[in-house]
């Protein structure tokens, strides 16, 4: 669902104070800082999201001294992430910048130019991923399974009109950790356990993951609360700790923090009260919680609400935070209606 680069309309154009040869433009939930008089409201543009990693090409190596990374590879070579240009929240002259512009005629002949077409592979962006720290990996026994969903919320700046259908809703809000993603289930007798986009093989312990399933004692927790409620089960949440995401929570110890519950049987999530208590059944732990709120804001002032440091460690800046009602709702366009708000101080002091 995520376009990494599309086409779309710039909202408004403002001054940035003390600047001469920059302003910032809207553009979807985004301010982006241009060039300007680069851009007008009602221009057409291409817009590149956070997150884009642009390819070596010659309309993109102006981005090379600040924003270049070097092919990946596996210990056998293989690359694993082409090089490129990659696309990260920056802050120029006080203004948070989240995205990058281009006109229209960056696209190759053919390329769709509506508005919000999707021009991702048209400019062969894909999405920038982190390296791998050691001992996330262990051996890959498949995809990721068909019958659970991803954890990968959408970005509110790209939600407007999702917001604004779902306005006067109670959402409940909890904090989006920065470590990584973690799945266990068990459907049809098998116990099964995932990582962010593989089905991982539980006997290989030389995955943080799978030693995190034992010490836990997920295949036995999710068996007996299947076992009890009368449908077989998943958990979703997010591995913390030493030798995750450089730890930025200085934990003692890697752990597990849980925000769904899954009914694998009807492919149906939980609702919240529900999920805490299936977590509480099962002697593990929840995300931090951070209450509840009726949904009447605009993207910068949810993106406001993002801002704060962490229940885990006061010391440092939370990720985010991430809404869901109170009781699960499908949308029309996000499938599941869940959404996240993304700390702009937390991607500026760890250059994400």
């Amino acid at each position: 669902m995520r376009k990494l680069a599309s086409v779309q309309t710039v909202n408004a154009a403002e001054p940035i104070p003390s600047a001469d040869a920059i302003e910032k433009v809207r553009v979807l939930g985004w301010w982006v800082v241009v060039k300007k008089g680069e851009f007008k409201p009602g221009d057409k543009v291409v817009y590149c999201e956070i997150d884009a990693l642009l390819p070596e090409r010659a309309a993109f190596e102006f981005l090379r001294p600040n924003c270049y990374k070097p092919a990946q590879t596996e210990a056998s070579g293989a690359v694993t992430q082409e090089a490129g240009f990659r696309i990260k929240t920056i802050k120029l002259r006080g203004q948070v910048s989240q995205g990058i512009c281009f006109p229209l005629s960056v696209l190759p002949d053919g390329a769709p130019t509506d508005e919000d077409a999707d021009v991702t592979d048209a400019l062969g962006v894909r999405k920038w991923e982190p390296p791998q720290t050691v001992g996330m990996g262990g051996r890959v026994k498949g995809s990721f399974p068909g019958f659970l969903s991803k954890t990968d919320e959408t970005r509110v700046q790209v939600l407007e009109k999702v917001i604004e259908r779902h306005r006067g809703r109670a959402f409940y809000m909890t904090e989006k950790l920065d470590g990584t993603s973690f799945t266990a289930f068990v459907r049809e007798g098998e116990f099964g356990v995932c990582s962010r986009n593989m089905l991982l093989d539980t006997t290989d312990e030389a995955s943080v993951l799978i030693r995190v399933a034992k010490r836990l004692d997920l295949e036995e927790k999710l068996r007996g609360f299947g076992a009890a409620r009368g449908f077989e089960a998943a958990i979703q949440g997010e591995v913390v700790g030493p030798g995750v995401q450089q730890n930025k929570y200085a934990l003692p110890e890697v752990t597990l923090r849980v925000f769904n519950v899954f009914d694998v049987s009807t492919f149906r999530f939980l609702n919240h009260a529900d999920v805490l208590a299936a977590i509480a059944e099962m002697g593990l732990d929840a995300v931090p919680q951070l209450g509840t709120v009726v949904l009447n804001h605009c993207v910068d002032e949810l993106v406001a609400l993002s801002e704060g440091t962490s229940v885990l460690n006061p010391k440092a800046q939370r990720e985010g935070i991430v809404l869901r009602p109170l009781i699960e709702v499908e949308d029309e366009y996000l499938g599941r209606l869940s959404f996240k708000a993304i700390n702009p101080k937390f991607l500026l002091k760890y250059d994400e």
